[in-house]
């Protein structure tokens, strides 16, 4: 499957916001940002190390089961354990796995446009076919060519797609992720268990994520969460995740992630979340160039993304990146000028963050 976006398109409704571990889910997030370590900068230090540490055959395995596949790996509700979630996978009807991948990509929308529905045998009939088919749901850089065709492969032989599922989540558990999960699950908890203090009866998703986050949802998250009909909006505290936001959905469920941390205003102190956030602020910070671009903002106010670039002598590409990183941290406010994306500053959460440092110190 071409990598997951994290847009969705569906349209307003009152959803039922809750706060919950999700422990299948929030480790598969995890697992998904692997995938990501090299194109994004500000996820969590496991993140990058296990990424870099991963060998080749492994690393390939872990980008054709979690993007080629990942429909047919994302659970359609929620499991207590992650080992239960793989027996389950084990145990279940290999062409009914696959259809759950087919499926969800049949039930996605083309700019807010239904797309008429393929059979599973016409959109499998041969690989150009299925290419094809892929080009309707996704822009050209979400598809890898190389990936989708293997994806193919397996998508024919679904008892074959099933055991090398089933056998890399295994493998990725016992060797990276069973004693990862077993470290951060009391931090997580403790910011489930923060957040559950929080009544988010009568709340749009825009205005319960805005409290999740303790700060201004980005622009692309706003009009997003602004159009969204779903039976139950379920919060879920990552330990990996940076200061990002990601969604997993199905079946009018959808999972968000978020930085694990402390609402503002609940009477519950954790010195592991303490840090852990300000880990996350202080490493948008702890980058030469992201100053660079704090300090042009700084003295000369908004400018727009390219004259960022100019200025800076910085790539697309870099800038693209540093710039998502401070936006999601809250350094940089962003608008949309006649189309271009332009920054300023966010004076505020700078200094909310040193007073943040300040108090974490003290006390």
């Amino acid at each position: 499957m071409p990598a997951p976006d994290s847009t969705f398109a569906l349209t307003p409704t009152q959803a039922v916001a809750t706060v919950a571990l999700e422990p299948v889910h929030n480790i598969l997030n995890s697992m998904v940002l692997l995938n990501k370590a090299g194109d994004m900068s500000g996820y969590g230090q496991w993140v990058t190390q296990t990424a870099a540490s991963l060998p080749p055959e492994l690393a390939h395995d872990h980008l054709l089961v979690l993007e080629g596949l990942h429909y047919a790996v994302i659970p359609t509700r929620s499991w207590p354990s992650f080992q239960a979630y793989i027996t389950h996978l084990a145990e279940v009807d290999p062409v009914s796995l696959r259809d759950t991948l087919l499926n969800a990509y049949n039930n996605m929308t083309c700019k807010g446009e239904e797309i008429p529905l393929t059979h599973p045998t016409d959109m499998l009939a041969t690989l150009g076919t299925f290419l094809d088919y892929l080009q309707t749901r996704f822009s050209p850089d979400h598809i890898n060519l190389q990936i989708e065709s293997e994806a193919y492969s397996l998508l024919k032989d679904p008892p074959a797609m099933r055991d090398i599922i089933v056998t890399h989540l295994q493998t990725m558990w016992d060797n990276y992720l069973a004693a990862e999960w077993a470290r951060i699950t009391p931090m997580l908890q403790s910011s489930v268990t923060a957040f559950q203090q929080i009544d988010f009866i009568g709340q749009t998703p825009l205005e319960a994520t805005r409290q999740i986050i303790g700060q201004e949802v980005p622009e692309g998250w706003k009009k997003m969460l602004e159009g969204v009909e779903l039976e139950q909006l379920i919060f879920v505290p990552s330990a990996h995740i940076g200061p990002y936001l990601r969604v997993f959905k199905a079946d009018g469920l959808a999972w968000l992630f978020f930085g694990a941390r402390l609402p503002q205003g609940v009477q519950i102190t954790s010195p592991d979340l303490s840090r852990s956030e300000l880990l996350v602020r202080l490493s948008a910070l702890a980058d030469d160039t992201r100053l660079r671009i704090l300090h042009l903002l700084g003295q000369q106010g908004e400018r727009c993304s390219k004259d960022i670039m100019i200025e800076l002598d910085l790539s697309q590409s870099a800038v693209s990146r540093h710039l998502q990183q401070l936006s999601a941290t809250g350094y940089l406010s962003e608008r949309r000028v006649e189309g271009a994306k332009c920054y300023s500053l966010g004076l505020e959460r700078i200094q909310d963050t040193f007073q943040a440092l300040e108090y974490f110190l003290s006390s």
